[in-house]
């Protein structure tokens, strides 16, 4: 998450948010939240209601119930554009993935976004 703290400047500049769901209660999330200086929206899933609905229990804790660390990058309708399974390291975004999925999706719903309808870079 530290390097989400690096990125959200940037995200906030191109009128992009960041969500993280966490199990934990609103109280330990609000004071990890300031510590780690994010300005993100952080939601609590103590129930575990999207646990189930996103099918995202980590089937060998079956105690503890806890999420598979993963990574959505949706549109803004909410279809998702790429999954990332954190469970292992190497399956977690880096920061430059991030940027080139945003970058894909705003070319997708901005019509603005190459002003010159194609032909950037030419004279």
């Amino acid at each position: 998450m530290r390097q989400l703290v690096q990125l959200q400047d940037e995200v906030e500049v191109a009128y992009t948010r960041i969500v993280s769901v966490t199990v934990d209660p609103p109280e330990v999330i609000s004071a990890f939240r300031a510590g780690l200086g994010a300005r993100w929206t952080m939601l609590s899933d103590v129930d575990r209601v999207w646990l189930r609905r996103l099918d995202l229990e980590e089937r060998t804790d079956p105690a503890h119930r806890p999420y598979v660390p993963t990574t959505f990058t949706p549109y803004p309708d909410l279809t998702i554009h790429r999954v990332y399974n954190g469970y292992w390291f190497w399956g977690r975004p880096t920061l430059e993935e991030l940027g080139q999925d945003l970058r894909t999706i705003s070319r997708a719903v901005r019509r603005d976004f190459d002003y010159r309808g194609g032909q950037a870079g030419t004279g």
